[in-house]
């Protein structure tokens, strides 16, 4: 097994400098960093965390803040928490997950026992109650989802507004005038999930520059009542396609459409928005913009971890929407 000193000799630098680069407690420069990056992968040495924290004063640990919701669909929700724990893992961090109802007491609670060295956020509602004690805390913090006010934060979501047109502007290509959308269920709302506003507000929008017809729907999460709710909406037979955002009804709809015997495209046109992980879960062949789960947790514990151990060479916080890539599988017409 691999260890400090062999890493040092593999990257001709001494003990310390590959101490002080794993600790962050003195600058180095980035040639001398990368070559031992480059070691320690080439070596494959894991540095042993109770010496680092000692070492450091750091628990190397990353507090992983989530709620999961009675009326949302949990199998989308935990795309997002794997590749945060990867990317965690490969920056030498554990992750302790918060699942309390009471998120900004478990917050307060969490940050001022020291127990982690940073956050990040998922379920970040518009405003976010989270968010004042995450401005007092000395940890900093990262975020999946975007807030209404994100000073002071790294955040990173999905540009849900663009990907509303792009879809639209999809079926609008191919013809289409009256259309189905069927987005979260109106508690989302509610409770300020602004994704669900966003791609709603945009896509209505932008079919409201073709002249198309849309009817909508906040779709159900939870059984029976999504199948019923999808197959009153196909009895009423409105539009000529559907835009589904809404990952229960998504994940339902190609039972519901096969045991009806509805054809996809030559009777409806479908087109969604899920991962493609998602998609192969759920075994789904519709046309969708990529929701990137694992680009934005990874990208959302890279920032985070730059300003834990290097604030001034991590610079200013930003603020990254992921722009639409849609994959065309063939669901329209």
């Amino acid at each position: 097994m691999a260890n400090i000193q062999d890493v040092a000799q593999r990257a001709g630098v001494s003990r310390s400098t590959v101490s002080y680069a794993l600790s962050g407690k003195r600058a180095i420069s980035r040639k001398t960093r990368e070559r031992i990056e480059a070691a320690i992968r080439e070596l494959g040495f894991t540095p042993n965390a109770g010496a680092r924290a000692l070492a450091t004063s750091q628990t190397l640990v990353i507090g992983l803040f989530v709620h999961f919701f009675q009326d949302e669909f949990s199998p989308a929700m935990l795309q997002y928490v794997l590749p945060i724990a990867d990317a965690a893992r490969e920056a030498g961090y554990d992750i302790l997950m918060v699942t309390e109802t009471d998120g900004p007491k478990a917050l307060e609670r969490i940050s001022s026992s020291e127990m982690v060295d940073g956050v990040v956020l998922l379920n970040v509602a518009h405003e976010d109650p989270r968010l004042p004690v995450m401005r007092k805390i000395r940890q900093p913090g990262s975020m999946v989802g975007l807030p209404k006010n994100t000073e002071g934060f790294d955040v990173f979501d999905l540009d849900f507004e663009e990907s509303g047109r792009v879809l639209v502007d999809h079926l609008a290509e191919r013809g289409h005038r009256e259309i189905v959308l069927i987005t979260p269920r109106k508690d989302v709302y509610d409770r300020g999930g602004a994704y669900a506003w966003r791609f709603q507000n945009a896509a209505l929008q932008q079919a409201a520059r073709y002249g198309m017809r849309v009817h909508w729907f906040h779709g159900e999460t939870q059984q029976p009542a999504v199948n019923r709710q999808i197959g009153e909406i196909l009895d009423a037979n409105v539009g000529t396609a559907m835009i589904v955002h809404n990952d229960a009804v998504i994940a339902a709809l190609p039972s519901v459409l096969h045991a009806r015997g509805v054809r996809v495209p030559d009777e409806l046109s479908v087109v969604g928005i899920f991962s493609e992980d998602f998609g192969q879960l759920f075994n789904l062949p519709y046309t969708a913009v990529e929701t990137s789960p694992d680009k934005l947790g990874r990208l959302a514990v890279q920032a985070l971890v730059q300003h834990m151990l290097d604030p001034e060479r991590a610079g200013a916080h930003r603020v990254e929407l992921i722009a639409p890539q849609i994959t065309d599988r063939g669901s329209t017409k």
